[in-house]
């Protein structure tokens, strides 16, 4: 095939120019050669290389750095790593070149990029450690999680050219992990794109039929945005607010979920589109400013309470922050209303990215703590589970980024965001490894309530424990994070080796061969030939001298035995 170069080399450049003139962040004179100086080390390495659709490969890092630079809101050195990200791997430069040429910062970026994009993988089965290494780059450097999320976006903007088996793999691994990743990440837009362009290639049917439907409905939509805007406006105006009034149709995998939830047809699907109020303000009245838009809203139109949702006063461990209220609106017809300023609207957009920006001049409640906390959580859970099957990696860390959270109290009034479902003994897990395993029950709000309490938004919580506590295999039934249920796993696994080693002594009698405790891998087998065994009819060996059990080996047998909670009691 002949190609036009000199056309193409146009486009290149073209592409480049509108990559450094459209960045969220604005960069200075060092920052700009550094991005061109990355661009040029990337086109020569790409310089004979081609994509599917024929089209020079150059274009996919321009158009990911175009994701970092403007839809993700990262600076230059990101975007510089976003253009060199297929360098190591695909041409004869190497991490030695990388870092001679532009420091140990990025040439660490590009080389934790290029290990995570050897992921081969069987339909939603990924490698388990290059999993592993994916999820460890957050706690190293969350650039890299970033970068390969734009990497992944412009791969789903462009699968049209793969073949359909190859689609349908990408796309499920997508949704799979690299939505929930985004999602966690307050990426919300791009969460949503990615689950959309999925539901494209995984049930073309379904998708396309909601995105016709949307699109007939475009009409009366913008129709009603447009009498909705009005009649707001004129209140939010009398009361000399600065603000912005945008209409957005929901994404077509989130209808498809309520359809499914709902078990209604996409006609019946009442709040398939929203409307966003966002507003200027200082750091001093944002909050101020939110709830007066509120009491307007809701003074114009009637609202529903079960679907208000305060994001304000209690952030999300994103930094998400917005009031979301559900009211009927022009025609009697239910919208979502979301309400917030111009920083909490980026912050929305942006996730970390712009949370990160906002480091200075306003106030940060427990935000960034929240954030480093969860990071902190997934990589000691990743290290402790070296021997866990990919599909139960995938499973319990998928739990733990899309699970939605409940924001309950400590003794002292601190907030403690745990996720939804969380009970009584995962709070106290939550306060510290300790009392997780001494806790015999808690007060909530005043009362008293077992260990296996799901906590409600809002409750207060004090933990009563007992040094002689001990966990219990049926703990595993009653926490639901995957850090708590491996903790607990290895406590019981070591009490369930004592006691079967104090059985055993009193068993042998033999004081100058006290058994501790036995191998994981026998425990099982030795406690099973020990309840098959009559052990009121056991003699002891003839050729060793010794007595029938004793009423007192029995007993300390038995309560050995007892404490094996997978067995039976004798």
């Amino acid at each position: 095939m002949v190609y036009d170069l000199e056309k193409e080399n146009k486009e290149i450049q073209y592409r480049y120019k509108d990559l450094i003139s459209n960045t969220y962040r604005t960069l200075d004179e060092e920052q700009n050669k550094l991005i061109r100086k990355a661009f040029d080390i990337a086109l020569d390495a790409h310089k004979d290389q081609r994509r599917k659709t024929g089209e020079p490969y150059i274009y996919h890092p321009i158009e990911v750095a175009k994701i970092v630079a403007n839809e993700i809101g990262l600076g230059a050195t990101s975007i510089a790593c976003a253009l060199l990200h297929d360098v190591i791997e695909d041409s004869e430069y190497t991490y030695e070149d990388i870092k001679k040429i532009f420091g140990q910062k990025i040439a660490d970026i590009v080389n934790g990029l290029t290990k995570i994009s050897v992921m081969n993988h069987q339909n939603i089965s990924v490698q388990s450690e290059n999993y592993r290494k994916l999820l460890l780059t957050l706690s190293e450097d969350f650039r890299v999680i970033l970068i390969k999320i734009a990497d992944r976006l412009h791969n789903m903007r462009t699968l049209e050219s793969m073949r359909d088996d190859k689609q349908k793999k990408i796309a499920s691994e997508t949704v799979y992990i690299y939505a929930p990743l985004a999602h966690r990440l307050g990426l919300y837009n791009i969460k949503s794109e990615l689950e959309d362009l999925s539901l494209k290639y995984n049930n073309p049917d379904v998708y396309y039929d909601i995105a016709n439907k949307l699109e007939l409905a475009k009409d009366n939509r913008e129709k009603y945005v447009e009498e909705f805007k009005k009649e707001v406006s004129e209140q939010l105006k009398e009361e000399h607010l600065n603000f912005t009034i945008k209409g957005r149709a929901k994404a077509i995998n989130s209808i498809y979920r309520k359809m499914l939830k709902q078990n209604v047809p996409f006609e019946e699907v009442f709040d398939n589109y929203a409307i966003r109020i966002i507003y200027k303000s200082d750091a001093k009245n944002e909050k101020f400013i939110a709830w007066k838009i509120y009491s307007i809203v809701t003074d114009l139109y009637h609202s529903n309470p079960q679907r208000m949702r305060d994001w304000i006063t209690n952030p999300r461990s994103t930094g998400y922050e917005s009031l979301h209220l559900t009211v009927l609106g022009p025609d009697k017809k239910w919208i979502e209303v979301q309400i917030r300023s111009e920083r909490m609207d980026e912050i929305a957009e942006k996730g970390v990215a712009a949370h990160y920006k906002y480091k200075e001049g306003f106030k940060q409640n427990s935000d960034d703590r929240n954030f480093e906390q969860w990071v902190s959580q997934i990589r000691e859970v990743i290290e402790q589970q070296q021997n866990l099957s990919t599909t139960e990696l995938l499973d319990n860390i998928k739990l733990n980024l899309y699970s939605k959270e409940v924001f309950v109290f400590t003794p002292k009034g601190e907030i403690k965001i745990l996720p939804v479902g969380s009970t009584a003994l995962d709070f106290a897990f939550s306060v510290h490894t300790d009392l997780g395993m001494k806790c015999l029950g808690a007060k909530i709000n005043g009362k008293l309530v077992p260990i296996s309490y799901v906590l409600q938004n809002g409750d207060q919580i004090d933990i009563l424990s007992s040094q002689n506590q001990k966990p219990k295999q049926d703990w595993l039934d009653i926490v639901i994070t995957y850090k708590e249920k491996s903790i607990i796993e290895k406590m019981t696994k070591a009490v369930k080796k004592q006691a079967l080693g104090r059985g055993l002594s009193a068993l042998l009698k033999d004081p100058e061969n006290d058994i501790k405790s036995v191998e994981d891998k026998n425990a099982d087998k030795v406690v099973g030939n020990i309840i098959e065994l009559d052990i009121e009819s056991i003699e002891i060996n003839p050729f060793q001298p010794r007595t029938n059990f004793n009423e007192e080996t029995l007993q300390e047998l038995d309560k050995s035995i007892k404490e094996l909670s997978v067995i039976k009691p004798i």
